[in-house]
C-alpha cells in the first residue's frame, strides 16, 4: 500500500450507484482511500493494496503508466506476474478489483511503441507471455472484479474480459478494434467475448472494430453494471467496491468453489458440468467455516468464516 497522503473518502451506497440492470443495494457504508495523482504518479507501474474495515479481504490491483495509457511493457508484464502469483497462494484474500489509477483510461493493451522496437524473435515470446499472464489471470481461485473508468479498447478490452465481473462508467469506451490493425485479437478476445455475448454479436463486435460505451455494453451483458461517472472518474471503481463489499462476507471456500464449478461446468455437457458442480460442492462440507454458518444461522448472528 502507499504510504503518502490520502483523502478518506465516506462511500455510501444509493441512488448513485443504482445499477440499470439491477435492483438499488441497501445503505451501507465504509471508509476508502482515495490517494492524490501526485502520490500515485510517483508510485510504481502496478500498484497493489490490500484493503481493510468493511472491506478486509479485499485486493485491488491498480494499472499506473499514465504516459503510456496504462499499456503493457515488459515491466509492466512482469510486475502483473508477480502480483498474479501472490493472490494466487494467499488465502485470505476473498475478491480482488483491477482498476485503472487514473480517470479516463483502463488500458490501451500492450504497448505498441515498445513492440516497435522489439526483433522479431523478441515478439513471439512476449506476446506467449502476455497471453499466458492473462489466461492466469483469469484462472485464480478468487472473484476478480474489472472496475473500467475510460478507454479500454484492443488489449486493454481482453484484459477486462479475462474478470469474472467488469463494472463500467456510462461514458467508458470499449472495443476489440485489432481489425483494424490488420490482426485479430490475440489475448483470449475472441474466445471470452463469444462466451459472454453469443458468436453472432462477438463476430459484428469484432469484424466492425466497433468501439461502444459502458452503458451500451451493459444493453450487451458486457458489463454487469454501468454507472454514471463522478468527479473524480472513478465511479466504476467505487461501484465495484460496493460489490466487492457483497462478497467479502461470504464463506471464502464457497467463493472459491463456486468460482470452480461454474468456470468449468460453462465449458462441458450438462451432465458432467453436474458431476463438476458435485465435486465442488463436496470441498465445503469438511470445511469449519460450513459448521460456522450453520451455528450463526441458528444463533442468528453474521458468521465469522475463516477459510478453514
Amino acid at each position: 500500500m502507499i504510504a503518502a497522503s490520502s483523502k478518506l473518502r465516506q462511500i455510501r451506497v444509493g441512488p448513485l450507484f443504482r445499477s440499470r440492470q439491477s435492483q438499488q443495494l441497501p445503505v451501507v457504508s465504509c471508509t476508502c482511500i482515495r490517494k492524490h495523482s501526485s502520490t500515485i504518479k510517483d508510485a510504481p507501474e502496478l500498484v497493489v493494496e490490500n484493503l481493510d474495515g468493511a472491506l478486509t479481504g479485499a485486493v485491488v490491483i491498480g494499472l499506473n503508466r499514465p504516459n503510456s495509457r496504462n499499456a503493457f511493457s515488459r515491466n509492466l508484464l512482469a510486475l502483473f506476474e508477480d502480483a498474479i502469483k501472490k493472490v494466487q497462494f494467499d488465502s485470505n484474500i476473498r475478491v480482488l478489483i483491477l482498476r485503472s489509477m487514473h480517470p479516463g483510461m483502463f488500458s490501451a493493451g500492450a504497448d505498441l511503441k515498445e513492440r516497435a522496437t522489439m526483433t522479431p524473435a523478441e515478439v513471439g515470446p512476449f506476446v506467449s507471455s502476455l497471453r499466458a499472464s492473462l489466461r492466469a489471470f483469469q484462472n485464480l481461485p478468487v472473484p476478480t472484479i474489472c472496475a473500467i473508468d475510460g478507454v479500454a479498447v484492443g488489449g486493454g478490452m481482453e484484459v477486462s474480459l479475462t474478470c469474472d465481473m467488469r463494472v463500467a462508467s456510462d461514458d467508458a469506451k470499449m472495443g476489440l478494434v485489432e481489425t483494424k490493425l490488420a490482426i485479430i485479437p490475440g489475448g483470449g478476445g475472441t474466445q471470452n467475448i463469444s462466451r459472454l455475448v453469443g458468436p453472432s454479436l462477438a463476430k459484428e463486435l469484432i469484424f466492425t472494430g466497433r468501439t461502444i460505451s459502458g452503458k451500451e455494453a451493459a444493453r450487451l451483458g458486457l458489463v454487469n453494471h454501468s454507472v454514471p461517472q463522478n468527479t473524480e472518474g472513478d465511479a466504476a471503481y467505487q461501484r465495484a467496491l460496493l460489490l466487492a463489499q457483497e462478497i467479502v462476507p461470504q464463506g471464502p471456500i464457497a467463493l472459491r468453489a463456486a468460482k470452480q464449478a461454474i468456470n468449468s461446468g460453462s465449458e462441458v455437457d450438462l451432465s458432467t458440468a453436474l458431476s463438476i458442480e458435485q465435486l465442488c460442492y463436496a470441498m465445503t462440507i469438511p470445511t469449519k467455516d460450513r459448521l460456522e454458518g450453520l451455528t450463526a444461522f441458528k444463533e442468528k448472528r453474521k458468521p465469522n468464516y475463516t477459510g478453514e
